[in-house]
């Protein structure tokens, strides 16, 4: 890891309230979440702070590429999931793998992901490095 060229970094925090109130809203959820998501949050018990955390891992990952939702990116494109140990970690679609290659003209890369949460908050930070 030492010696790679950091190409992005990204953070973002959100309000847990303001995406309990969302998550009501089931076009909220299909609109924002991958299939995936929306499957893997039926097993926990702690839906407002699932869903937080990952609309803010989605945030800053547009931001660690520098374009935002905006170029074709949809934060349905964006999926997080979590390794037998619990790890965040990112799913490298065909559409992120060719944003990020074509923006940064490299062949490989690596997305470094940390969420966390609290009562009020949920953050997520994001490093996109040369691989």
């Amino acid at each position: 890891m030492i010696g790679r060229d950091i190409l992005g970094i990204g953070v973002d925090i959100v309000q847990n309230k303001r995406i309990k109130s969302l998550i009501r809203n089931k076009n909220f959820i299909t609109r924002t979440f991958g299939k995936n998501e929306i499957k893997f949050s039926k097993k926990t018990l702690k839906k407002t702070s699932y869903f937080a955390k990952r609309f803010a891992a989605k945030e800053a990952l547009a931001k660690s590429i520098g374009t935002g939702f905006r170029n074709g990116l949809n934060f349905k494109d964006i999926e997080i999931f979590n390794d037998k140990k619990g790890k965040p970690y990112y799913n490298k679609s065909k559409k992120i793998n060719n944003i990020i290659t074509k923006k940064f003209m490299i062949k490989k890369y690596d997305l470094l992901l940390s969420i966390s949460d609290e009562k009020d908050y949920s953050i997520a930070f994001v490093i996109l490095q040369n691989k």
